[in-house]
């Protein structure tokens, strides 16, 4: 039986390091599972492979897609599990690295099964939003599911519209309707996560933010900027940045946003990963006591 060995983690946690030694060690190929890292457009601002760590091991579903592009967890999901029945084949073992912790979940153990949403109770959450605003819609899940909403991207106005036309149209909690039996697959899953001490952690964030400045994320941002309704540029970063070109903040309030809000999103990430019980924790710098631990799990001699 084939592997997939996932390495997931809070943003700056060193997912992609990790994973390309990981990859080489193994002779494997990488999967990304970062919602952002699809589109061309915007490698740095989403934190993408280089093209020189790309040309040390083979990375699908980077830069694949346009921001343009309509593309969701459920498509992601097909793809993936596409891709591994023919990788799987031919090498033992993949690597599949992300913070996206619903697309991980959806390679792992499939896409919950939904009840389809009435009309009338669709437009209900879309008058909502349009005219209160994400406030509005973050207030609706905390009332209506308060588990869910510790767990949400909060400022991702698409997953919070879902979750509450699910309550309403169920009269049921969105978090207990997604604990639905996990579906099966024909490949053992092995799950690796990185481990950061929180002031460690912040401090990466911290200096990584000024290093994408640096390397001409403003530029970038200017470039994608007619784009910004697409739900690609929903992110943290591109929002405080587009803030900032509409005069509504100063360039140096826009960075310390950026800072503040990606530390927020990793401390989501991290509950999200820790309610996972299969996740087996390392130090991010442990390299050498992963491989091991693998090597534990795989029929070698």
């Amino acid at each position: 039986m084939g592997k997939l060995i996932v390495v997931e983690g809070p943003t700056a946690s060193g997912k992609t390091g990790v994973a390309i030694k990981l990859a080489k060690y193994f002779k494997a190929d990488i999967i990304s599972a970062d919602s952002r890292q699809f589109y061309k457009e915007i490698p740095i601002g989403t934190a993408a492979p280089t093209a020189s760590e790309q040309s040390e091991v083979k990375h699908h579903f980077v830069a694949n897609l346009s921001i343009s592009e309509d593309y969701n967890v459920s498509k992601f999901e097909n793809d993936v599990l596409n891709l591994l029945n023919t990788q799987l084949v031919d090498k033992p073992m993949v690597i599949m690295a992300g913070g996206s912790g619903l697309y991980i979940d959806a390679v792992c153990k499939g896409i919950d099964i939904l009840p389809d949403i009435d009309e009338d109770v669709r437009n209900k959450v879309k008058k909502l939003f349009a005219d209160e605003g994400l406030i509005a819609l973050q207030n609706k899940l905390q009332y209506l599911d308060p588990d869910y909403y510790k767990q949400v991207d909060v400022n991702n106005p698409k997953r919070l519209i879902r979750a509450i036309e699910v309550c309403l149209q169920t009269n049921n909690t969105y978090s207990e309707l997604r604990k639905n039996k996990p579906q099966s697959r024909n490949f053992e899953i092995i799950k690796i996560g990185l481990s950061v001490p929180r002031e460690i952690l912040v401090s990466h964030i911290n200096t990584r933010v000024d290093q994408m400045i640096e390397m001409g994320w403003i530029e970038e941002a200017k470039s994608v900027f007619k784009y910004r309704k697409y739900n690609s540029l929903n992110t943290v970063g591109y929002k405080e940045l587009f803030a900032y070109f509409d005069g509504n903040m100063t360039l140096n309030q826009a960075i310390e946003k950026i800072k503040t809000n990606t530390r927020r999103y990793a401390k989501r990430q991290m509950t999200w990963f820790r309610r996972d019980s299969e996740i087996n924790w390392f130090a991010n710098t442990n390299t050498n006591k992963m491989i091991e631990f693998i090597e534990t799990k795989l029929d070698m001699p």
